[in-house]
């Protein structure tokens, strides 16, 4: 059996496939430069629990990278759908903390936004409404 790169082949799948992307990205970036992906992100490592760190690079790239390589590797709506409802729940949990947590920033507005439009590509491909 011989493996070959599943080229994206349709514009929805070329949108979806870019979410994947961006994820993954985002996975590269709290995996091999976490101090930097936490000021992004505008969180703060204390001095005495720099095992903090580790969730950055475990964690938080974990499920960016797995994720997204696998959207890439496979090309199957499925996971595709994964990736979506990933990215969904993220902006919904980010809106319950806006509304219940007082962090109704720019930020986090922003922030919403991004997540959404990352969680629409890939549904949008998945379930059939981008061809």
């Amino acid at each position: 059996m011989d493996f070959a790169f599943p080229w994206p082949m349709s514009q929805g799948e070329w949108l979806a496939w870019s979410s994947a992307v961006v994820t993954v990205l985002l996975g590269l970036l709290f995996f091999l430069a976490p101090g930097l992906a936490f000021r992004i992100l505008r969180l703060q490592v204390k001095p005495e629990k720099v095992a903090a760190i580790a969730e950055g690079r475990g964690r938080m790239s974990g499920f960016y990278l797995g994720v997204g390589l696998c959207c890439i590797l496979l090309a199957q709506p499925l996971v595709y759908m994964t990736l979506g409802f990933s990215w969904l729940f993220t902006a919904f949990g980010r809106l319950l903390s806006m509304m219940s947590d007082g962090a109704n920033t720019p930020f986090n507005w922003v922030s919403i936004v991004v997540e959404l439009a990352l969680a629409a590509l890939p549904l949008a491909f998945a379930f059939g409404f981008l061809p």
